[in-house]
């Protein structure tokens, strides 16, 4: 009995800044050491469902380095960074789409709708959602790697006013075809300001 009270007295607490929220899109970036415990994943995403319920809607961008560095060992490729900068050759590229607008992104779209949302998984590439260019830090070549230069909310909006919460992996395309890694850090940020 004690859980509920604790449960309803935090709800109550809760209720200015739900007043506050109602009605805003929020982003949330999700990643790192929060997709690795299982527990903390399920917290995040009764959260996320939640803020949906209160009329609060969320937008999710996500990261995946673990999974990435772990399926690019399975293939026998060591992970390479240059000042915390993911090298992405053509090879790395295709591990990076495939594990995050595929298996992570997928992922928790399902958490969420276990949890009782409905949710969308995209990639930046989709409708131009996050258009990218090369990025050379330093003059220094790290492959396809981006960095956003444009962001077109349509398609994210458009999930949003149907009900269902966007799920965005921060792969990203420019206008000739190419397709770019970029962090998810960057990519919230970029989706936030528009």
């Amino acid at each position: 009995m004690r859980e509920y009270i604790e449960k309803v007295r935090n709800l109550i607490e809760a209720l200015p800044y739900i007043n506050n929220l109602r009605g805003k899109i929020i982003v949330v970036k999700y990643g790192g050491s929060a997709m690795t415990d299982e527990i903390v994943k399920q917290t995040i995403m009764q959260d996320i469902v939640l803020m949906q319920y209160v009329g609060i809607h969320p937008v999710i961008v996500h990261g995946g380095g673990p999974d990435i560095n772990k399926m690019l060992k399975l293939i026998g490729k060591e992970p390479e960074f240059v000042d915390g900068i993911r090298v992405t050759d053509k090879e790395t590229m295709e591990i990076v789409e495939m594990v995050l607008a595929g298996k992570i992104n997928k992922d928790i779209v399902n958490s969420i709708q276990i949890n009782g949302a409905k949710a969308v998984g995209i990639c930046g590439k989709d409708a131009k959602t996050l258009v990218a260019k090369k990025l050379t830090p330093d003059g220094v070549d790290v492959g396809m790697t981006g960095e956003i230069t444009e962001v077109n909310i349509e398609l994210v909006n458009g999930i949003i006013q149907n009900g269902f919460i966007p799920v965005i992996a921060p792969i990203s395309s420019d206008g000739l075809g190419n397709t770019y890694n970029v962090n998810a850090d960057y990519a919230a940020v970029a989706i936030a300001g528009a």
